[in-house]
This record gives structure tokens, C-alpha cells and sequence, in this order.
């Protein structure tokens, strides 16, 4: 029989940095769950992305036992370190603070395309491109879609 689902929690966590502190122990405290357990189990789990940061969908059932799920570093942290700048424009649309070329936006929609909702790497790519256009990140070349 399934175990009843007392709640989930959505955070994001450096990979292999997880401890007690905010906002991880209040989150995980509120539902009862083991905050060391879970900081012991995410940082084995993510020793391998170190430094990264990570969104992780927590599901605390109704005896305090808990699963997560580790998913891919978000698009705009991603495109930050292929465009190497370290926060977006206040003015997007005016104000322009890097630039990626079509092939890098094509190997994060490859490696975020699991938590994307599209069906092909081309509708994943425009929306990589999209997310970039929309922190003033420009990108360069021809695009490679027949619009």
C-alpha cells in the first residue's frame, strides 16, 4: 500500500553543501522531517556537483519518512556561467550583459531537457534562448530554426 503524502517542499541547495541552517532546517523542521538525515543523504547524493545549485523537490509522507528528487542547475544559473557575468540586466531589453552562441544554448537545453516541458531539443533550445534574451543575455550567431 502507498504511503500517504504529508506535504512536499521545493528548495534549492548547493550540491554537497546542505546543513541545518536556513532556509533548509526551518523548511524540513515545519513538516518534522530529519533535517541531518536528509543533509547526510542530498550530500552524498551531490558530491559530485559541488558548488552548483540544484532545486530539489522534498516529499514528506505522513509517518516523517521523506524522498527527493535532485534535478538539473536552473537555465539562468546555467546561462550566468556560459556567458560568464554574474547577475542580468535590470533593462533587458536595453541594456545588454553578455552574450552565448547558439551551440551553448543547445548543450544546456540538452542537459536541462528532463526538466523542461518540451518534446524536442529545438523547442528546448528556444526556450533557453528565450530565458537569455529575457536577463540580457544575447545570443550570437544565425539562429538554426526555420521560423
Amino acid at each position: 500500500m502507498a504511503k500517504e503524502i504529508f506535504g512536499l517542499i521545493k528548495l534549492q541547495i548547493k550540491g554537497g553543501a546542505a546543513n541545518p541552517s536556513p532556509p533548509v532546517g526551518p523548511a524540513l523542521g515545519s513538516k518534522g522531517v530529519n533535517i541531518m538525515q536528509f543533509c547526510k543523504q542530498f550530500n552524498g547524493r551531490t558530491q559530485d556537483q559541488a558548488g552548483k545549485v540544484l532545486p530539489v523537490i522534498i516529499t514528506v509522507y505522513a509517518d516523517k519518512s521523506f524522498d527527493f528528487i535532485v534535478k538539473q542547475p536552473p537555465v539562468a544559473i546555467q546561462l550566468f556561467e556560459a556567458a560568464k557575468v554574474k547577475k542580468g540586466s535590470a533593462e533587458p531589453h536595453i541594456n545588454k550583459m553578455g552574450a552565448v552562441t547558439w551551440d551553448q544554448v543547445k548543450q544546456i537545453a540538452e542537459v536541462k531537457m528532463t526538466d523542461l516541458n518540451c518534446f524536442s531539443v529545438e523547442s528546448a533550445m528556444k526556450m533557453v534562448a528565450g530565458t537569455a534574451r529575457s536577463m540580457g543575455i544575447t545570443v550570437k550567431g544565425t539562429s538554426p530554426f526555420n521560423n
